[in-house]
């Protein structure tokens, strides 16, 4: 019955649900704050670029120009019995192992065909998963993990508020390893993004949410002073517990902002470009996109726009629109980000997968000929709370049932 009610729930993700049919085959890209709670803050400083200064395109280079046929592929189990999994990620340490994080405070590790007893972290007792968005909701590894054995998580602790921590291995409970470097505060209990990824500059990328509610009613979204609502860049490999990196665009962490739910960021391995899936309000489920020479700055649209469409207002310079979007009246409910493909299977190289939790579908997403096109390439019939990507850069999938899928040929 547990399991029954949960899959009633919408998980972490909150939108609107349905089954999706499919999203456009071209798509061209185009007011007080929440407090802020800084550890430390020691910004090297800069001058401040122009906001509206967009990306260049986007780098064809390792990209493939045509979908294969999915007919000689499945999703296979590798692992079951897992609760609320929402995280899947590689230390890249040349172990091996998958890093799941249960949304309850647990981060299991995956290794030699098993799910070990003893995990590599537990804090459910400073976890605050009482909302259904809340919990412990994103891992990123250390560039030089092997080293040094340090991993992040983003979590809800006390009141709801977003804790950006560092812990480390090697001690007898990882647990008590804990710096914080950021405590963000959280307006409402949804939008919490949570997703932390380390860029090929060896910075520690963050997606927050807006704070939630409905309609973004604060307008963290558009206030670059706000650090909801944005992709966040810090230096943590300085003498404090972080810096802001010299580069970033509004003299604070802000590296990017307009976004409403980033439900999963990424890097692409081998470009270094930025993949954000952004959960929509009521009709409109988007990728965002920045290239890896990107400067910063960018204005993804929301509250003013939702997906290509406005919201509080209407299409304008300076915003840098969806490079693929889906409507909840095809069936649409809410984005899972996910991952390129860079494995051994080479006619899958180069292909963004992403999804939707309610329908189980699965898309694939490349830049062809000057043009983004995505198509659906799975029906996996279960919900999709997260992706993952090993070390070899093989495509992995999280399910509120429990289990972890992995893309394999037939």
């Amino acid at each position: 019955m547990k399991r029954l009610l949960l899959l009633l729930i919408l998980p972490i993700l909150t939108a609107c649900g349905g089954l999706a049919e499919s999203v456009s085959a071209t798509i061209t890209p185009f007011a007080s704050p929440a407090p802020i709670i800084a550890t430390a803050s020691q910004i090297e400083s800069q001058p401040v670029p122009d906001s509206t200064a967009l990306p260049s395109t986007a780098n064809p280079v390792l990209s493939a120009i045509s979908f294969p046929n999915t007919d000689a592929y499945e999703w296979k189990i590798i692992a079951s019995s897992l609760d609320r999994p929402v995280d899947i990620q590689s230390a890249n340490d040349g172990s091996g192992r998958l890093f799941i994080i249960e949304k309850y405070g647990m981060i299991r590790i995956y290794e030699n065909g098993q799910i070990l007893d003893t995990p590599l972290l537990d804090i459910t007792g400073r976890v605050n998963d009482s909302g259904n968005e809340m919990g412990l909701l994103g891992l990123a590894f250390h560039p030089d993990f092997e080293k040094n054995g340090f991993f992040y998580v983003n979590y809800t602790g006390d009141g709801g508020d977003t804790n950006i921590s560092r812990f480390q291995v090697g001690t007898s409970d990882n647990s008590n390893s804990e710096v914080l470097l950021l405590k963000i505060k959280q307006p409402y209990p949804n939008h919490n993004g949570g997703s932390l990824a380390f860029g090929a500059d060896g910075y520690l990328y963050a997606g927050l949410g807006d704070g939630g509610f409905a309609g973004d009613p604060h307008k963290n979204g558009q206030n670059i002073t706000s650090l909801l609502g944005k992709i966040l860049r810090i230096n943590v490999d300085s003498s404090e517990t972080y810096s802001i990196p010299m580069d970033n665009p509004f003299g604070n962490e802000v590296w990017a902002y307009g976004l409403r739910n980033p439900w999963r960021i990424s890097f692409d391995r081998a470009t270094g470009d930025l993949y954000i899936g952004d959960v929509g309000q009521g009709d409109w489920e988007e990728i965002d996109y920045l290239p890896a020479d990107s400067q910063g700055g960018a204005n993804f649209g929301w509250s003013i726009m939702e997906g290509n469409h406005g919201y509080d207002g209407a299409p304008q310079p300076g915003l840098l629109l969806p490079v693929a979007e889906y409507s909840h009246n095809e069936g649409g409910c809410s984005v899972t980000g996910g991952y390129v493909y860079r494995g051994a299977m080479p006619e899958w190289n180069g292909i963004y997968l992403f999804g939707d939790y309610c329908s189980g579908k699965i898309w694939g997403l490349i830049l062809s000929e000057g043009q983004w096109q995505s198509q659906v390439m799975f029906e996996t019939g279960v919900t999709i709370t997260t992706f993952g990507q090993d070390e070899s850069g093989e495509i992995y999938f999280a399910s509120d049932n429990g289990s972890i899928y992995h893309l394999a040929v037939k």
